[in-house]
């Protein structure tokens, strides 16, 4: 199929420069995950019409398989899909989809392109206990309970169309061919002064063409976004939906409803997570991994048995089996962490390499180091590995002690073995098995007076 993802709109109750299609549901913009759901379809055509902020949505959305047609200026929905006809393939039907209605899920458009095949015309319709603001589908027959005969817009709708609680999700698919002939004979005769999409409706009846319908299994998968207030309220029913998904799968949440998922979570068996977390990217917690409130976890490969504590931060990182981070720790980007290595409170580590059973448990700052196995890294150290111009490295070997606040010079080794003494500056190579130590001499001034605060005069 053609689908056509309608994204110009300004969306004036956002009150934002930015273009509403463009505002974020959990860590995408709400088109993009249109966009994820589309390509489920495979279509043969897809094409996003922009308008509002220039050109702003086709860079944000930039891809190979998608086109992009500007509406300007902006006269209505039908209007919109006009501008899509020069791309679209004239065999294949067009499905037309809203950049502002992120959590439609796939099945559902399946149902709606089933129905409808290669010759209806189809529409996704919800059934609302508030449908205010929202075109109704008018039926035949006195209950309104026959065949769709048209849509009326709710700012055009009589006393007794506002009753009815059926209405258009402006999600609709039909044979191209009568899409164009139906376009090009649109009115703008209407309350807004616009060419509707729906009055297609009206046209498809008149020619006899069947219009079916389908429902989304729920109400939300049909709920848009025009405010800041209806944006937070989605992205609360996303992650409680992502929430219930984790819990069916075995997942431990302390509290469902403090969870924030903006990407795509894996995890094993018995995996817990507290309050407060927020996971992005691609991150994957194996068996057992427990995880703290407050953490924040992106790109990340949590191995099984690691317990990350309260207050982390994570990002592009590998932590291996049975480790221990935190509190108050951070992972940045090119860390990895063999088995059993605990990285404790305040301390920060940053491309470097960690192996098995080595611990550095509070105040440090490990940069661009490679650390072997069961290496101390005592309090205070930092690895200076910028010299203001360029990085370098530090290679700290196996069973190596690193003592407090020790500063590392890089390029620098510490050899197998070795013991750096607390207060060290180390600016040479450490030998294997030997410990070094550079401290100042140390002097005591017995004269000397501790300073008083003057008494300021009145």
């Amino acid at each position: 199929m053609n689908i056509v993802i309608l994204a110009a709109g300004m969306g004036k109750r956002m009150r934002s420069d930015l273009p509403k299609v463009l505002h974020h549901i959990a860590g995408k913009p709400l088109v993009a995950h249109v966009l994820d759901t589309a390509r489920q379809l495979l279509p043969g055509k897809l094409c996003v019409i922009y308008g509002h902020g220039g050109e702003q949505v086709p860079l944000a959305l930039a891809a190979g398989d998608v086109q992009f047609a500007k509406q300007e200026p902006q006269l209505g929905t039908g209007h919109a899909v006009q501008q899509a006809l020069p791309f679209l393939d004239e065999n294949l039907p067009t499905l037309i989809l809203a950049g502002d209605v992120p959590l439609t899920k796939v099945n559902s458009l399946r149902a709606l392109v089933a129905a409808a095949g290669t010759d209806k015309l189809g529409i996704l319709t919800v059934d609302l206990s508030d449908p205010t603001g929202y075109g109704r589908i008018v039926r035949e027959g006195a209950n309104n309970d026959g065949k769709i005969s048209h849509i009326v817009e709710h700012k055009d709708a009589t006393a007794a169309q506002h009753a009815i609680r059926e209405v258009n999700t402006g999600i609709m698919i039909m044979p191209t061919t009568k899409l164009k002939e139906w376009l090009s004979t649109l009115s703008s005769d209407n309350a807004q002064g616009e060419y509707y999409l729906t009055d297609v409706i009206a046209k498809a009846v008149s020619e006899g063409v069947e219009i079916v319908s389908a429902q989304p299994d729920a109400e939300w998968e049909t709920m848009g976004v025009n405010s800041k207030l209806q944006l937070a309220e989605l992205e609360r029913l996303f992650q409680g939906n992502n929430a219930k998904l984790l819990l069916e799968q075995g997942v431990t949440l302390l509290d469902p409803a403090r969870l924030d998922v903006r990407g795509n979570l894996q995890c094993g068996r018995d995996v817990s997570i507290d309050a407060g977390c927020i996971f992005e990217g691609t991150v994957t917690l194996e068996d057992g991994v427990t995880v703290g409130s407050c953490c924040v976890i992106k790109n990340a490969h949590i191995a099984k048995g690691s317990s990350i504590k309260p207050f982390c931060h994570i990002e592009d990182s590998v932590v291996g089996a049975g480790s221990q981070i935190g509190p108050y720790a951070r992972l940045r980007p090119g860390t990895t962490l063999a088995e059993d290595v605990h990285i404790g409170n305040f301390v920060e580590v940053k491309n470097s390499q960690i192996s098995a059973h080595s611990k550095a448990n509070h105040l440090a700052y490990i940069g661009d180091a490679t650390i072997g196995e069961r290496v101390n890294v005592g309090a205070g150290t930092i690895t200076c590995n910028y010299d203001g111009a360029n990085k370098f490295r530090t290679i700290i070997e196996d069973d190596a002690f690193i003592g407090s606040d020790t500063q590392l010079v890089a390029p620098v080794t510490v050899g197998k073995g070795a013991t750096i003494g607390a207060g060290t500056t180390l600016t040479k190579d450490a030998p294997a098995g030997q410990l070094t130590v550079s401290r100042a001499k140390q002097i005591s001034i017995n004269s000397w007076e501790r300073p008083v605060k003057k008494v300021k005069a009145n």
